[in-house]
């Protein structure tokens, strides 16, 4: 039985694992960015250990979020596949790069599962519904925050706090949206699901239909020869909120068979959610440097 829920959720299992690591690894990096002095002073040992403090909170957001979305006796064995997915993940992409290139499988096995152990024990404590906007969820962002900055060896630097901060509330609907795509599916048909609008620069758009000509949709002259965009990925931040979307040329999306349109559907929503992620973190940061008075936290 819980070998079998674990089949049922393989596809986000592995989409939570890719996520959780890549937000981590990308967050590393906006840390590093948000104080160049002390980027250059941090050992790779110190990386490693903020890299894990990221997997902690993640993990916790994640525990909490399964509570909306995965049946309650299924939700120890979700986890404890999550556990699962994120060590072999790590065995193959991340370890050897952020710890040392002589770390071996079972010590990042042992590594991930006190993770998951010590994020229990760490963010546990706090009480709040992590889908909604609350003081007591910015207290758990503000601690995650102040432990970054001492794993950094800089308790309490505004910078990395804030850079901290906003790196862990902006991966909360990216997470939500994962569970969302994968317990509530949506069967579409091939051509309305390649065919959202895919708006180009300010104030100008061109939207895919039926219809439209493949001579003017998505061309464009640059340095005097044509090029056709096949494809585009597009994010947008309008005050606190970020939408990213994907389209594809008119001529290629009648061009292409049902069940090619509907792999590449699922390989783009995938990409696009992916590139949706990352794009909020950086214009989270990118704000809060624009008006370094903001109170942090307070979306």
């Amino acid at each position: 039985m819980a070998k079998q829920s674990a089949e049922n959720y393989e596809n986000v299992l592995k989409d939570l694992a890719h996520t959780m690591m890549s937000v981590a690894r990308e967050s590393v990096g906006l840390i590093k960015r948000s104080d160049q002095k002390l980027a250059m002073k941090l050992q790779r040992k110190q990386e490693w250990e903020i890299y894990l403090e990221f997997l902690r909170m993640l993990f916790n957001l994640v525990d909490r979020l399964s509570g909306f979305y995965i049946p309650i006796q299924a939700q120890k064995e979700f986890m404890n596949s999550l556990e699962d997915s994120v060590a072999h993940q790590l065995k193959t992409v991340l370890a050897p790069s952020l710890s040392s290139s002589e770390v071996d499988d079972m010590e990042v096995t042992l590594s991930v599962g006190q993770v998951v152990a010590d994020s229990r024990k760490t963010y546990e404590k706090f009480k709040f519904v992590v889908t909604d906007q609350s003081k007591e969820r910015d207290q758990y962002f503000q601690f995650f925050s102040e432990r970054i900055a001492s794993k950094a060896g800089a308790p309490g630097k505004q910078e990395i706090t804030a850079a901290a901060f906003l790196c862990g509330s902006a991966v909360v609907p990216a997470l939500k949206s994962l569970f969302e795509d994968a317990t509530q599916p949506k069967v579409e048909p091939a051509t309305s699901a390649v065919s959202p609008a895919v708006k180009e620069g300010a104030g100008s758009s061109a939207v895919a239909q039926e219809g439209s000509s493949s001579t003017k949709s998505g061309a464009t002259d640059t340095a005097g020869k044509n090029l056709i965009k096949l494809i585009s990925v597009v994010s947008r931040a309008q005050g606190e909120e970020v939408e990213s979307w994907w389209g594809l040329h008119p001529q290629f999306r009648r061009d292409l068979p049902e069940d090619e349109a509907k792999e590449l559907a699922k390989h783009m929503n995938r990409a696009t959610r992916i590139v949706g992620e990352r794009f909020a973190v950086v214009a989270s940061l990118a704000q809060s440097e624009t008006n370094p008075n903001q109170p942090v936290g307070n979306a």
